[in-house]
């Protein structure tokens, strides 16, 4: 099983498995566990079945676990076997921890603003939106995706200069390597 306390000991490990330092990790703490709080607040409407303390275990119990947990999962991207076994958790659970905690950082990340913005009109929008952005950088991916089976399907995602079946990105970044627009996926 992972050790997690011993991950946040060291700033590079950190860094390895979840891409922030320790300082931008404590920084976004508070804000996730305010969003966790909600959540939970707002999911125990109803009234308990069990008495407090029944049932099983958890086995991310504090705040800094559950953050750990989804930020290692989208730097690492594992599957939900690895995962289970790293943080000694039935697969099925480990994906049920991804599903419920990712709105969580999405909007815990919102409010520090570090989200890219997925829709832009104009340049006098972008302008408004990043004033402090001076030079900006556009870049395309491609990511390959498994073949369609439909045959229409196949002809919207085949990209006839990698011979593959993909789909694009568009990235704006500024000169600080921030992401400031991530365009929606588009077939290749």
């Amino acid at each position: 099983m992972l050790d997690i306390n011993r991950v946040l000991k060291e700033d590079r490990l950190l860094r390895a498995l979840t891409g922030l330092n320790r300082k931008a990790f404590d920084e976004l703490l508070p804000a996730f566990s305010v969003q966790l709080n909600s959540e939970a607040i707002a999911t125990t409407q109803n009234p308990r079945l069990r008495a407090r303390g029944g049932g099983r275990k958890a086995r991310l119990l504090q705040a800094k676990d559950k953050l750990f947990f989804i930020l290692f999962y989208f730097k690492c991207y594992p599957t939900f076997d690895v995962a289970g076994v790293l943080f000694d958790l039935h697969r099925s659970r480990a994906h049920r921890w991804m599903l419920r905690l990712q709105p969580i950082l999405e909007k815990s990340l919102g409010k520090k603003m570090a989200l890219p913005e997925r829709k832009l009109e104009s340049v006098g929008e972008f302008i408004t939106r990043f004033p402090s952005a001076k030079e900006v950088m556009i870049d395309g991916t491609e990511r390959p995706i498994q073949r369609p089976k439909e045959q229409q399907k196949q002809k919207n995602h085949y990209s006839g200069k990698n011979l593959r079946h993909t789909r694009k990105h568009l990235i704006m970044t500024d000169e600080n390597k921030r992401v400031l627009v991530l365009s929606l996926i588009t077939r290749g």
